[in-house]
């Protein structure tokens, strides 16, 4: 699991998926003039530079920001995201790349919190560095899906919890799925948002599976691939699983899923999910 550098992704079509909804998360929690907290268990090095040699090796950005960043008049979900990416590149040409951590601070009022975790020692050191000293943001070089239990039910009473493992470790399927039963006991009001990837799809539907035998409720997923299922091409499709979603969420990805996937699919393949998986 350490071994894991999510510099050599970033930007990429699972990117694109996973910051869209975020973003519309962070924005449905914001309309209210409540605080809310939001913790990420896998927080990574905060930003990415898509002209660094890390991230210039495989290119993969370049079939995800890369084919968007200039297009007119995306479905509106995806013009949020892009105007938030714009902000991180204020002269119009896209270098740098938000992580996830760096999202959600763009989305900060006076009293909300975050909660940023990561393990690994590098990654930990550049995240210190881009997030820099912020009194409403607290950073622990921590194993996110163990330590993250302990700060629910947050003060806030409002917020998510954005979940995002590489998955190199194939018991990961089954673990987010017993961290995510015991945070929802903890705090049952809260959105939660797993991302996942799409190498195996027995493995997927194994987390579907087990995620289905749960007590949760209100559990919906959205998934874009950019290819047909296959064990030879690496990673086909990735997805979010939202646990108390927006209300607008299903009906904006209703919009914003076939339009990424007619963008993004490659050799005419356009492949989407969106399916509840468990009602309220």
């Amino acid at each position: 699991m350490l071994s894991y550098r999510h510099s050599f992704h970033a930007g990429n079509f699972a990117d694109v998926l996973k910051h869209i909804v975020l973003i519309q998360i962070l924005e449905h929690l914001s309309k209210k003039d409540k605080p809310i907290c939001c913790i990420d268990t896998h927080a990574g090095p905060g930003e990415y530079q898509l002209n660094s040699e890390f991230a210039l090796k495989n290119k993969e950005f370049e079939n995800g920001i890369g084919q968007l960043w200039q297009l007119d008049n995306p479905p509106d979900s995806v013009a949020s995201y892009i105007n938030v990416l714009k902000h991180f590149n204020p002269d119009g040409i896209l270098n740098r790349y938000p992580g996830s951590p760096l999202i959600i601070k763009h989305f900060l009022r006076n009293r909300d919190r975050v909660f940023l975790h990561e393990l690994h020692s590098t990654e930990i050191d550049l995240l210190n560095t881009v997030i820099g000293n912020d009194r409403q943001i607290k950073i622990a070089h921590s194993d996110g899906l163990k330590n993250a239990i302990s700060l629910l039910p947050p003060l806030q009473h409002r917020g998510m919890v954005l979940i995002d493992p590489s998955y190199e470790i194939k018991s990961d399927y089954q673990l987010v799925v017993d961290t995510l039963i015991q945070m929802h006991k903890r705090f049952p009001t809260g959105t939660y948002a797993l991302w996942y990837p799409v190498v195996n799809r027995s493995r997927n539907l194994k987390m579907e599976k087990a995620i289905k035998a749960s007590n949760l409720k209100n559990v919906q997923l959205f998934e874009l691939g950019i290819t047909v299922d296959s064990l030879e091409h690496g990673m086909t499709a990735s997805g979010m699983i939202v646990i108390n979603p927006p209300w607008t969420l299903a009906t904006q990805m209703q919009e914003t899923l076939p339009w990424l996937a007619q963008k993004l699919g490659i050799d005419g393949s356009e492949q989407y999910r969106i399916e509840t998986l468990i009602s309220e």
